[in-house]
């Protein structure tokens, strides 16, 4: 009976022996196991007092500092794309209203080009130039050179066009289109 009663005893010590008490988890293991992270957080958000200083505890705060830490550098990184997306859209919508302003600008000039060329009788050449035709062209000077009278009295197919008296360039028509019967017209 007492080897029987020494040999439990001397296998409980045995056992008691081998069983250590588990090392804490660390901040690597709740990183990569949030669901246990959230269970040790719980654990320890009980009894603060008495968990303050746990290791297990501690590494706890420490791995909820870095998930926080990086989902903030996320959120911050997010914000600045977006916040270069909204300046590039505005830098876009600004050089489509400056470019908007020029073209009005030389349409207006080009108006009024045109309006005091008007007075001479020069026209100005077709605004469907492209760049490429322009560059083609350079900056070569155009000239105007009216038309003989026999040349105008031949295109007009109006009659006989005699040349201005009045120090203008303007045809005047010598013949009078035939008036049409008012009768007619009922």
């Amino acid at each position: 009976m007492y080897t029987n009663l020494t040999l439990i005893v001397g296998g409980l010590s045995l056992l008691a022996a081998c069983s250590e008490e588990r090392p804490p988890r660390s901040t690597t293991e709740f990183l990569d196991n949030p669901i246990m992270l959230e269970a040790a957080m719980v654990r320890c958000a009980q009894d603060r007092a008495a968990t303050r200083y746990d290791a297990e505890c501690v590494n706890g705060r420490e791995a909820v500092r870095i998930i926080e830490t990086k989902e903030e550098a996320a959120r911050k990184a997010e914000r600045e794309a977006q916040s270069e997306r909204k300046r590039q859209a505005l830098r876009r919508a600004q050089e489509a209203a400056a470019q908007a302003r020029r073209r009005v600008a030389e349409e207006e000039r080009l108006r009024k080009e045109a309006e005091y060329l008007a007075q001479f009788g020069v026209a100005l050449p077709s605004t469907d130039v492209t760049l490429e035709e322009e560059e083609e062209t350079g900056n070569v000077p155009l000239a105007l050179i009216p038309e003989s009278a026999e040349r105008q009295s031949t295109a007009s197919g109006l009659g006989d066009v005699i040349p201005a008296t009045d120090g203008g360039n303007a045809p005047i028509i010598a013949e009078q289109p035939e008036e049409e019967d008012p009768q007619s017209n009922r």
